[in-house]
């Protein structure tokens, strides 16, 4: 086993509505990342992935709010700590993020030199402008993004150049943890395969030590991650090997979601699309069992009005429903 770069424990957040109503979008998330390894996160919108992704920053801005939980960054514990500190120490350098919608992260009022210089004197006030400036192009060279690029504004840049603008700044301070939240949506193909190449480059090259990519694509990870981790309703529901989880997934939501999806590497023919019934569950009032039990054809009241707990088989192997789905079939075989 390798060095653990991220290792999550336990986590819950909530957001508070202005009607002080409290919303559980991360309930209990507990995983770990190893240095040189990706991790990646799929689900459906709004089970929960870009909550995590923000929770684990341990940076809240209302409405989002710390509940408990650990998040520890190779070693050092950030869960609790003074919002100044992490904003100087941690964010960034410890760990940095990618956001949603990546293109529109940058000010438009803005050369983008000056995102660079704002990146690395957070860390260092004191950092000269020439040496900020001969990092920058230098790490931009290795994006594919010649140097003039560092003075121009974001409106001048194609959405690819944008892209790879973000991931450039992002990285700047070669972070232990990259998390890249849906960073190729909104792209063509041509330019999702540029920026992918890239991401694994960084990591190859020693930039970046571990990555979290998240995304409700699963074959898009399959050809990203080492492994998957599954979300539904703040929490996860099952984690593998990126194989495991696209070509065998054990959790009925798991199995519903791949069988929602085409998968490249399996071909079309003969592949039928299936659709999963109902709609996720309301996180102001969590259901009392499994939150999937009302869209599973094989829920019983065991699984309505009991805590399912994670399960695990074969190389840890994660999992959290009372029988993994092949034996459910077994079991239901008649329907």
């Amino acid at each position: 086993m390798g060095k653990k770069m991220l290792e999550v424990r336990d986590l819950k957040t909530k957001y508070i509505t202005r009607f002080h109503e409290d919303v559980y979008a991360v309930d209990g998330v507990s995983f770990s990342i190893e240095e040189g390894k990706s991790l990646g996160i799929a689900g459906e919108s709004g089970c929960g992935k870009s909550t995590l992704a923000l929770s684990m920053m341990g940076y809240y801005f209302p409405p989002l709010h710390y509940i408990s939980g650990d998040i520890i960054i190779d070693g050092q514990n950030i869960s609790g700590m003074n919002p100044d500190d992490v904003r100087k120490s941690i964010l960034g350098r410890e760990i940095a993020y990618i956001p949603q919608a990546a293109m529109n992260a940058l000010n438009p009022t803005q050369r983008i030199i000056r995102f660079v210089e704002d990146v690395i004197r957070a860390h260092d006030p004191k950092a000269d402008k020439k040496e900020i400036r001969e990092l920058a192009e230098a790490r931009f060279a290795e994006l594919g993004l010649p140097p003039t690029v560092l003075n121009r504004h974001a409106v001048e840049l194609s959405g690819g150049m944008k892209q790879r603008t973000v991931i450039a700044v992002s990285t700047i301070l070669n972070p232990k943890v990259l998390i890249a939240d849906e960073p190729s949506s909104a792209l063509d193909v041509t330019s999702q395969k540029m920026v992918i190449k890239m991401m694994r480059e960084l990591m190859e090259k020693g930039y970046i030590k571990s990555m979290l990519f998240i995304t409700h694509e699963l074959p898009l990870l399959y050809n990203v991650t080492d492994d998957i981790m599954v979300m539904y309703a703040g929490q996860i529901v099952e984690k593998g090997t990126a194989k495991e989880m696209v070509f065998d997934p054990v959790h009925p939501y798991s199995h519903g979601l791949m069988g929602s999806i085409l998968v490249p590497e399996e071909g079309t023919r003969g592949h039928k699309l299936t659709a999963i019934p109902g709609t996720p569950p309301n996180l102001k009032r969590p259901p009392k069992g499994c939150r999937f039990a009302d869209r599973c054809k094989y829920a019983t009241d065991e699984c309505r009005y009991y805590t399912i707990p994670e399960k695990s088989f074969e190389n840890d192997r994660m999992y959290r429903c009372l029988k993994r789905v092949d034996e459910l079939k077994e079991v239901y075989s008649h329907e």
